[in-house]
């Protein structure tokens, strides 16, 4: 063999090769003939780097976010050009808003056939370039280590988010001299707040006689997590997540008041309303959190606010706060936890408002007990009894969450892992990566039926991997969601919400999954038992009825408000609702 190339890495391998420099042990594909040499140099890598190859792109890359947002490293996923990026065009948005860590690598067309409109050629920066925080394409195989390692790197930094790279064809087939080492990995960077920043923070506080925290975002940690818990306790503050962050603080915490975000207790909102002092952890108070910017004011609250938030263009981008301190959430605590001293009173002035806010939320926590047959809120009190305190708890979106949201209790940071952004289809392939992760904890994804079936296929991609997940399948026949905003705007006429079904038991064994089927919630845990115990994949199916439609509305009762604001406008056309 000639002593060049003997002495020089195709591009497929130097890239695997700056793939495990940056530590990356797991990640997530359907294969390609776009970047086959990339998938021949994984082959010599198949013991450091495992490859769980999935059925769809979109399965893959929700994996890949999920595997970013449980252990805060950035997840990777590989698909071909065209419909393949275009696939998991999906978990790019989901990153992008969740300030998940994620880096996709795409296949592309090779250099020379580039503007020729070729076989499944695509702009990758005119494609992801809205929702990705860097978007590139290798044009010399030589430059593979500077562009992978700042990849990683952008990819955590900062606000978190995705980053795309697009790897034509002959860059990854073309020869190139051997680098040497490899990059240097990538790291967390620690933004500390300044002792101005905490001072200010420190007398807002001493001002306040009804203070809330909100925290969310990205950049968390499990030792952030940690020390949310002790900063909580040392100030005695009401600790309040923003939506899809409720796994921040054990939700058994004393000072933990609910959630923002769908079903949201009113009587929290209503302390949102009343507080004199928002300090915002890492969020950024979104539409969700808010219920469409309705919650807080924009952009100058009427609640006094400090907000702090790791990247700097985050701050002020849509509310005017009073402090502005840009810092990562562990950075944050730890310097607010050193400012707290014996001179702090030892009952601060909102001792009653943080117990009050606290028996708020114990009593929206307790289930109602009018759900029916099937009664969801047991279901979640029974998934809350019977799982593990670091069980992992994955969702997609729809109705069916909002149950989730309001009876379960996370207890372990990265116990929940859910779309911010509301993609439908997330929960099974999320609950899959947990499983081949954290192979120790006890998985279950809830799923509505519709939710379910968008990604059904990855039921194989679990029975290959051995990933022992449990499935529960809310079905009631319907996109819920949509029905009920359907119902409220347009009462009584119902079109393209209802769904058909399979037999999801017959389905889940024909992929060789352990199933069955719940009619009454009195025997849902004990089926949840079974399953845990049955050391395969497994599911259950719930069959529902629409009428109880979410945590807090019976499907007639949204229905017949509706009528009648419709018939009060037809009566008065000079009315207004409230």
């Amino acid at each position: 063999m000639d002593e060049s190339v003997a002495a020089s890495l195709s591009g497929g391998e130097l890239l695997v090769r700056c793939l495990v420099g940056q530590q990356v042990d797991l990640a997530f594909c359907v294969p390609g003939e776009s970047y086959l040499d990339a998938l021949d140099a994984l082959f010599d890598q198949r013991e450091r780097l495992r490859l769980v190859v999935c059925r769809h792109e979109a399965a893959a890359a929700n994996m890949a976010e999920a595997y970013g947002k449980l252990t805060g490293k950035p997840g990777v996923c590989l698909v071909t050009r065209g419909p393949g990026a275009a696939h998991a065009s999906i978990a790019v948005h989901t990153a992008h808003e969740d300030e998940t860590p994620l880096v996709l690598l795409v296949g592309q067309v090779a250099r020379g056939h580039m503007g020729r409109g070729a076989f499944q050629e695509v702009d990758y920066r005119a494609m992801f370039g809205g929702m990705a925080k860097w978007v590139a394409q290798v044009e010399d195989p030589a430059r593979l280590p500077e562009i992978v390692a700042r990849a990683f790197q952008v990819a955590a930094g900062g606000r978190p988010g995705p980053v795309v790279l697009a790897l034509p064809e002959d860059v990854l087939e073309a020869r190139v001299p051997d680098p040497g080492a490899p990059a240097r990995a990538w790291s967390r960077l620690g933004f500390e707040p300044t002792p101005a920043a905490i001072g200010d923070v420190r007398a807002e506080l001493a001002r306040s006689r009804k203070p809330l925290m909100i925290v969310g975002g990205g950049g968390w940690s499990a030792r952030a997590s940690e020390a949310l818990a002790d900063f909580a306790r040392a100030w005695r503050l009401p600790v309040v997540a923003e939506f899809r962050c409720q796994d921040y603080l054990d939700n058994r915490h004393d000072s933990y008041a609910g959630d923002l975000g769908l079903a949201t207790n009113p009587a929290l909102a209503a302390r949102v309303r009343d507080s004199d002092l928002l300090l915002v952890l890492g969020g950024r108070l979104s539409e969700a959190t808010t219920g469409g910017y309705r919650l807080v004011d924009v952009p100058r609250p009427r609640q006094r606010m400090i907000h702090v938030h790791a990247d700097v263009n985050e701050l002020g981008h849509v509310y005017q706060a009073d402090v502005l301190v840009p810092a990562t959430p562990e950075a944050f605590l730890r310097a607010a936890l050193a400012a707290w001293d014996a001179s702090f009173p030892d009952a601060p002035p909102w001792e009653d408002w943080t117990r009050a806010a606290r028996s708020d939320y114990l009593r929206f926590l307790a289930p109602t007990g009018d759900g029916g047959a099937i009664d969801m809120a047991q279901v979640v009190a029974a998934l809350d009894r019977e799982l593990a305190p670091d069980a992992i708890v994955t969702n997609g979106a729809g109705n069916y969450t909002t149950w989730l949201h309001r009876h379960y209790r996370y207890k372990h940071f990265r116990s929940q892992l859910a779309p911010l952004n509301g993609a439908m289809g997330y929960g099974l392939p999320a609950a899959i990566a947990a499983k081949i992760h954290e192979p120790g904890r006890q998985v279950v994804c809830l799923a509505g039926d519709g939710c379910f079936l968008m990604n059904v296929q990855e039921l194989e991609t679990a029975v290959r991997h051995g990933a022992a997940i449990v499935i529960v399948v809310v079905a009631n026949g319907s996109y819920g969601t949509i029905r009920a905003h359907q119902e409220r705007r347009f009462p009584g006429r119902v079109y393209a919400t209802d769904i058909g079904n399979p037999d999801f038991v017959e389905l889940a064994r024909s992929f060789g999954l352990f199933a069955e089927r719940v009619l009454r919630h009195e025997d849902f845990a004990p089926a949840l038992r079974r399953a845990l115990d049955a050391g395969v994949p497994s599911l259950i199916e719930l069959p529902t009825d629409i009428e109880h439609l979410s945590a807090q509305s019976r499907l007639s009762t949204v229905r017949d408000r509706a009528l009648a604001t419709a018939r009060r406008h037809v009566l008065n056309p000079g009315c207004r609702e409230s």
